[in-house]
C-alpha cells in the first residue's frame, strides 16, 4: 500500500510502500540539522572557506571616519545617504576651485577684450593706444604709467584676420587661454621692421596666401595682441603718430580694399579689464568655452569645466546647491591664489636669499615647466597678477629680453602700503 504526500503547490506525490510518512519527516529533519551544522562550521575559525583571501586592513573601508567635511559612515562598505551628499559636495567644491585656478588665464583674456569693447575698440575693427600714457582710472593688472601701450583683440571665428604692425614695437600675441602664439616687432619675425601678420582659424581649410604675411596658426578663435611703442628722445607724440600711420587690423576677405582702422586713445578712460572673483567668474569661463573650438584646451581641462556644468553647446545653469558650492569655491580659490602670490611657499620663486624680490618664472620657463612637470603654483601666481606671456619675458638679453621681479613686502617682511612713499 502506497502513501501520498501533499506538497505546497497542491499536488501530491506517491511514496514507496516501505517508506512511512513518519520516516520521511525524520529524514528531512536530519538533513536540516546537518545543513545547519555545516553553516555554523563555515562561520567558525576552524572552517575557513577554501577561497578566503588575506585582506590587508589598509584596503578596507571603516564603518565610520571623521574628516574635515564631517563624519563619513558606511555599512559593509556602502555609504549612507549623508555620506554620499558630503562626498559629492566636496567633489564639486574641489572642482570649482580647480576650475578657477586653471581658468583664470582664459577669463583674463576675455575681460581685456570686453574692456576694449567698452571703450569702442571692437575685435578686428579697432586698436587701443595709451597716447597720453596710463593712469589709475583704467583697471589693468600689470600695466605701467611710463609706456605707450597698443592693444587689440583678434577673432578668427569667421575667417583669417590681418594685423599690420608698425616698426619699432615689442610685444606678443596670446591665444584665448593666454598661451603664446607669436611675437611681433623686435622679437617677432618682422625683426622690428614692421609688417603684416595673418592669423588663421583652427582647422582652417581655405587658401592661405603664400607671400606677403607672417602666418600664425593659433589653437583658439580669440587672441590678444599688445605691444609697446618705443619712445625716442622723449618724443611721445612721434611714437603715437608712428602707430597711427601704420597700424591696422581687418579680415583677410577685405584685403583688396581694407577698411579704415580706428585707433582709440584710451588714456584716462574708466574701464575694466580684470576678470571676476565671484560667481560670475564661471559665467565668464562659460562664455569662453562657448566661443572656442571644442578642443581649445586639453581633454582633462575640458572635462574639468564640464564637471561643474560648463559644456560647449549647452547652457550653464547650475541649481541652487551647485551655485552655492561654486560661490564658495571661487572665494576659496581667490584666497589660495592671493596667498600664493603674497606668501609663496616655493623657495624657488625667491631671487635673493636676503631680499624680498621674487619671480613666477621658476627656472626661467615662460611655460612654467620643469622638464615634464608643470609648475602649477608658478603658473597660478603669474596669471593671477599679470597678463601677457612670451618667451622674451624670460630671456635676459640686452635690447629685446626682459627680467621680471616682484616685491610685495619691505625688508622686515611687512606688506608694502600703496598709500605710503
Amino acid at each position: 500500500m502506497s502513501t501520498r504526500l501533499k506538497i505546497r503547490s497542491g499536488r501530491s506525490i506517491g511514496l514507496h510502500p516501505r517508506i512511512t510518512l513518519a520516516g520521511l519527516v525524520g529524514s528531512v529533519m536530519a538533513l536540516l540539522a546537518m545543513s545547519a551544522a555545516a553553516e555554523a562550521a563555515v562561520g567558525s575559525p576552524a572552517a575557513t572557506p577554501k577561497y578566503a583571501p588575506d585582506i590587508p586592513a589598509k584596503i578596507t573601508t571603516p564603518d565610520s571616519v571623521d574628516t574635515r567635511i564631517g563624519r563619513l559612515q558606511f555599512k559593509d562598505g556602502a555609504p549612507d545617504p549623508a555620506t554620499i551628499r558630503l562626498a559629492y559636495d566636496q567633489l564639486d567644491f574641489g572642482r570649482g576651485i580647480d576650475a578657477y585656478l586653471q581658468g583664470m588665464s582664459a577669463t583674463s583674456v576675455l575681460a581685456i577684450c570686453r574692456g576694449m569693447e567698452d571703450v569702442g575698440v571692437g575685435a578686428n575693427r579697432g586698436i587701443a593706444i595709451t597716447a597720453d600714457l596710463m593712469d589709475a582710472r583704467s583697471l589693468f593688472l600689470t600695466a605701467n604709467t611710463t609706456t605707450i601701450y597698443v592693444v587689440t583683440c583678434i577673432d578668427v571665428k569667421d575667417g583669417p584676420v590681418v594685423v599690420r604692425v608698425p616698426p619699432r614695437v615689442l610685444g606678443p600675441v596670446d591665444d584665448a587661454d593666454f598661451r603664446w602664439v607669436t611675437d611681433v616687432g623686435l622679437t617677432g619675425p618682422d625683426k622690428g621692421e614692421g609688417g603684416d601678420y595673418l592669423f588663421v582659424p583652427p582647422g582652417y581649410k581655405g587658401q592661405v596666401p603664400e607671400k606677403g604675411y607672417f602666418v600664425a596658426h593659433p589653437r583658439t578663435n580669440r587672441m590678444l595682441l599688445f605691444y609697446r611703442a618705443f619712445v625716442e628722445k622723449g618724443d611721445i607724440a612721434a611714437a603715437v603718430a608712428g602707430v597711427k600711420a601704420r597700424a591696422a587690423i581687418y579680415p583677410l576677405s577685405q584685403a583688396a580694399q581694407p577698411p579704415a582702422t580706428e585707433v582709440v586713445n584710451v588714456s584716462g578712460r574708466k574701464f575694466n579689464t580684470i576678470s571676476a572673483n565671484d560667481f560670475s567668474f564661471y559665467e565668464e569661463l562659460d562664455a569662453v568655452v562657448q566661443h572656442e573650438p571644442a578642443d581649445w584646451v586639453d581633454p582633462d581641462t575640458v572635462g574639468l569645466y564640464a564637471a561643474i556644468g560648463i559644456r560647449k553647446g549647452q547652457p550653464f545653469a547650475p541649481d541652487e546647491r551647485m551655485k552655492k558650492t561654486l560661490t564658495e569655491a571661487v572665494a576659496v580659490g581667490n584666497a589660495i591664489a592671493r596667498s600664493n602670490l603674497f606668501a609663496s611657499r616655493d623657495p624657488r620663486t625667491r631671487i635673493y636669499t636676503d631680499r624680498q624680490w621674487f619671480t613666477p618664472f621658476v627656472g626661467g620657463s615662460y611655460q612654467f615647466l620643469n622638464g615634464a612637470e608643470r609648475l602649477l603654483d608658478a603658473r597660478m601666481m603669474f596669471f593671477y597678477y599679470a597678463t601677457g606671456i612670451t618667451p622674451a619675458m624670460t630671456e635676459s638679453r640686452p635690447g629685446t629680453g626682459s627680467a621680471y621681479a616682484i616685491s610685495v613686502r619691505d625688508a622686515t617682511g611687512a606688506y608694502l602700503d600703496g598709500s605710503r612713499a
